[in-house]
């Protein structure tokens, strides 16, 4: 127990100490996940005014917050998590599993007649850190996040997703690549460097 209590208060601190963090208290954003958006938006001009886009996995939020700003008035985000999520202007949250039919079926409902454009997921399990438990639950994730980018995006649209590094992650790329013409990584500055997440950013859906 003392050893999990020592590793908890180095978490803190290093979390306290963080650049990130302290510039997102500092700008009013909901979490330091916001500037791997912002780095990948700089890069790679995901997201444009006036698209939609949906953000799976979203609370607390910060991926929704960045994504509402860059859609501008005349765009719209749909945001769903199992988690709540405090109200964001712009966002359109449905709370719940989105791999569930009635979660899917509001989600849908929601986005209406309007295309989708962008489906990003910043999602990952909670880890146990051993990572073969760890790393089968990511993947499941992302690969439950490209089902739901297939089911919405018309050709052309764009899937973003969380990915890390390890089993199944080639096989992965590969799965990707079938309905994508563009796929590549992206390993922002904003992600700490031990770890082993890098970001999927994969462009023009084949539909």
């Amino acid at each position: 127990m003392a050893k999990k209590k020592s590793s908890s208060h180095a978490w803190l601190k290093e979390h306290r100490d963080d650049l990130y963090v302290q510039r997102a208290q500092r700008e009013g954003y909901r979490s330091r996940a916001c500037y791997k958006l912002l780095e990948l938006q700089e890069k790679d001009r995901l997201i444009r005014p006036g698209m939609t886009v949906v953000d799976l996995g979203s609370a607390p939020g910060g991926w929704s917050q960045v994504a509402a700003e860059l859609v501008g008035h005349n765009g719209r985000v749909i945001a769903s998590d199992i988690l709540p999520m405090d109200s964001l202007a712009g966002v359109e949250f449905i709370k719940g599993d989105f791999t569930e039919d009635d979660i899917f079926d509001q989600i849908v409902a929601v986005i209406g007649e309007t295309p989708v454009d962008v489906v990003v997921s910043d999602m990952a399990p909670n880890m146990s850190g051993m990572s073969e438990v760890d790393q089968p639950r990511s993947m499941y994730l992302v690969e439950l996040a490209l089902d739901m980018s297939r089911r919405v995006l018309p050709p052309g649209g764009v899937f973003v997703t969380k990915i890390f590094q390890g089993e199944g992650f080639e096989a992965l790329l590969k799965d990707a690549r079938s309905s994508f013409s563009r796929v590549l990584t992206r390993k922002p500055q904003a992600s700490r460097a031990r770890s082993k997440e890098v970001y999927l950013v994969a462009k023009d859906y084949k539909g």
